[in-house]
């Protein structure tokens, strides 16, 4: 339960940091999406069934649906417009396009290599000799 609400409170904090980063601007709404993204991402990167540009497909895929249901809920439960991609080639009610799901692949691509690799790490014989002396 406590991985997930810290792996919830990085995805939520990362996903505003790129925000910022991209556009300059952040709502609320996109840590709760960015805390979901990364959970889903989670699950993804310990399916080592799944090859990881399958993996990072999936993640695209997940994120780009994530958006769109904040995007809905935004638009017509919070009646506020967050983002518009409406301009864009492909778009879905102007709240996701393939250009940004391409952008979530690369991303999701980083991300779940990057928590495979930790995984990986963190399953080496040491960390599981000091993990069995430490726990009650």
């Amino acid at each position: 339960m406590l991985e997930q609400f810290v792996l919830f409170a990085l995805g939520g904090a990362g996903y505003q940091a790129v925000e910022l980063a991209w556009r300059g601007t952040t709502h609320w709404t996109m840590f709760a999406a960015g805390g979901a993204c990364l959970c889903l991402l989670q699950a993804l990167a310990r399916r080592h069934s799944l090859p990881l540009g399958a993996a990072a497909l999936c993640g695209a895929a997940a994120a780009s649906g994530v958006e769109l249901g904040i995007g809905l809920v935004c638009r017509y439960v919070l009646h506020l417009a967050v983002w518009d991609y409406s301009t864009q080639w492909g778009n879905v009610a102007g709240l996701v396009c393939p250009l940004y799901s391409f952008y979530w692949f690369v991303l999701c691509f980083w991300v779940l290599l990057v928590l495979r690799g930790a995984e990986n790490l963190l399953e080496r014989p040491i960390y599981r000799i000091v993990k069995r002396t430490t726990e009650p």
